[in-house]
């Protein structure tokens, strides 16, 4: 069913800043109303010419620790949250603009880029909205991981995780994809690293801007946040979170049954390829059919 039969965009811009997680280097983010047909895009004010890159699939440039965008030499960094939040809300057609090359990490979840966007408030425009129509599954699968893609009648996303660890193991979520569910369900969900891992990412330089305000951190154990965990299963919540922000690079939302296993930024960049080599399995469809899909 689909629930938004026209575009949608932000009624006022709105701004945040922040600290990129990796880069370690504070940003100013500012993300403007945008006509019909634009779709997300994201400007680098701090660049000569001002470049933009168009938040789709085929603009990654790298999946290793996170989503990255790039166009021209110029890139972006960690942009799945704020995506996700595009997707999860509904919202067709932003500006966003920054003046560095990482996105902030925020809380290390989506939650402020979600309650920002909604203080903004959000208006249709006169353009239908259209979607991808799944026919026939589309099935990647490697190394234990895997990405399946079903027809149904409702946006729905269910994703498993597994790691051998006692407060992780293994963990499923499973949601219809609507602004209320994502708004309760899944914003707030933090991402996650071992206290291993994060040490020797600091060794190589990375994770910088990363700490206890802007990740779960756990021990072979315990999480080590004040307050510990927002949900029981928030690890696999994340990981949903970051599922939404990654397949919304196709740029148009999916009227289907996304299940990903193990999946990952990479894997899931991998899947998006797929799918657009496989053109026999879906259609596109503009919502000035709402009401025949609908019936």
């Amino acid at each position: 069913m689909v629930q938004h039969c026209r575009q949608k965009t932000l009624a006022n811009p709105v701004k945040c800043s922040g600290i990129g997680v990796h880069s370690g280097r504070n940003v100013n983010l500012t993300i403007k109303p945008a006509p019909v047909n634009h779709g997300i895009k994201f400007e680098r004010v701090d660049l000569p010419d001002r470049p933009r890159i168009n938040a789709l699939f085929n603009m990654v440039v790298d999946t290793s620790l996170a989503t990255v965008i790039g166009n021209q030499g110029a890139i972006v960094s960690t942009i799945e949250h704020l995506m996700a939040s595009f997707s999860g809300l509904s919202i067709d057609n932003a500006l966003v603009e920054l003046d560095a090359y990482e996105m902030p990490i925020m809380d290390g979840s989506a939650f402020q880029f979600t309650r920002m966007l909604l203080e903004g408030g959000m208006v249709e425009q006169e353009s239908p909205k259209s979607y991808f129509i799944v026919k026939k599954p589309i099935i990647l699968e490697e190394n234990e991981k895997s990405v399946k893609l079903y027809p149904s009648d409702i946006p729905k996303l269910t994703c498993t995780i597994e790691y051998n660890h006692p407060l992780i193991k293994t963990q499923t979520c499973s949601i219809e994809l609507n602004a209320d569910t994502f708004e309760k369900e899944i914003c707030s969900a933090r991402t996650f690293g071992f206290v291993q891992d994060i040490e020797m990412m600091k060794r190589y330089g990375l994770g910088r801007g990363g700490s206890l305000d802007n990740a779960v951190v756990i021990d072979t154990q315990t999480v080590l946040n004040d307050g510990g965990l927002r949900f029981p299963d928030e690890f696999v919540r994340h990981k949903l979170l970051d599922c939404i922000g990654d397949f919304s690079l196709l740029g148009m939302p999916i009227l289907g049954h996304i299940v990903a296993f193990k999946s990952g930024h990479a894997f899931n960049h991998a899947f998006l390829k797929e799918f657009f080599a496989r053109k026999d399995a879906w259609e596109t469809l503009s919502s000035k059919d709402c009401q025949a899909l609908n019936a």
